[in-house]
């Protein structure tokens, strides 16, 4: 005959023997009592127990351990969450750096200020060469008058022959290049009167190609200084004596001063080291002789 399976007694069923009760206040407990045996008493000191494994299985069996556990799992969502923040913040950045500002179309050559008086030689030309004044314009001190192509030779005679001018030096002759703009050269003389002792800006704007009439038989001094700007910024000077390059090779291709110029040379005659470019100059001549 088999035995029936016995039911576990619940812990109220069983003997008072068998059923450690927790002590009530004020009682001492069985293992704490002082003629308690041999038994209860501990083999190590107590100190030493909460470094054994078997300490800390009351610990996790307690009431605090389960909700001790779950704190952990519960911080672990929160890097996951700041994840994505990252990555939202790049594609922003990346377009305020791929932005880039419209490329400028000139000076703003700011007029003079309320209240500024003219000079005289300003108005002298404005009176003596009607149209010869397009703008005028002060700057840190200094006065441009914008004259239009078809009137450079005309005022600029003025101002070197004019008594209240006398503008008899040309100190520099150079230009700046604004590809936006239809006329994108501004080609700036700068005169100085020995007499007077002061100084005058004249511009002209001129566009690619465009004839811009040499000044250098009124002001010798700009004969080389207009080659320069030939050769840079490839401006079309006409009736210059001796109009060629001065600075870059006879066969060099484009201006180097442009804006539009590669940054990285003409292509073909790129070489780090100048040798090479003229060996390579001096192979192409011998081939030709041959």
């Amino acid at each position: 005959m088999t035995e029936e399976p016995k039911e576990p007694k619940a812990a109220g069923d069983q003997p008072a023997s068998d059923v450690q009760g927790e002590p009530l206040k004020g009682e001492v407990s069985r293992a704490d009592a002082p003629g308690a045996g041999a038994s209860a008493a501990p083999a190590t000191p107590p100190a030493a127990k909460p470094a054994g494994p078997a300490a800390a299985r009351p610990a996790a069996s307690g009431a605090e351990a389960p909700a001790a556990k779950p704190a952990p799992a519960a911080a672990k969502p929160a890097p996951a969450a700041a994840k994505p923040a990252a990555p939202a913040a790049k594609p922003a950045a990346a377009a305020a750096h791929d932005t880039k500002p419209a490329p400028p179309g000139g000076p703003t050559d700011p007029p003079p200020p309320a209240g500024t008086e003219i000079p005289s030689f300003i108005t002298a030309l404005q009176a003596a060469v009607p149209g010869g004044v397009e703008q005028i314009s002060f700057y840190v001190g200094d006065w441009t008058v914008i004259v239009p192509v078809a009137k450079l030779l005309e005022v600029a005679r003025f101002l070197r022959d004019a008594p209240e001018a006398a503008f008899d030096f040309c100190s520099d002759v150079t230009a700046s290049d604004w590809p936006p703009r239809p006329q994108r050269f501004d080609v700036i003389y700068c005169l100085f009167s020995i007499r007077h002792r002061r100084r005058v800006r004249m511009k002209v704007r001129a566009g690619d190609g465009e004839p811009v009439p040499s000044v250098s038989g009124i002001w010798p001094a700009a004969n080389w200084l207009e080659r320069e700007v030939y050769d840079l910024f490839g401006v079309n000077f006409t009736g210059h004596p001796n109009r060629k390059r001065i600075l870059m090779p006879d066969d060099w291709q484009g201006h180097p001063q442009r804006k539009d110029y590669p940054l990285e040379g003409p292509g073909e005659l790129l070489m780090e080291n100048p040798l090479d470019w003229l060996k390579l100059k001096q192979a192409r001549e011998e081939a030709e002789i041959e």
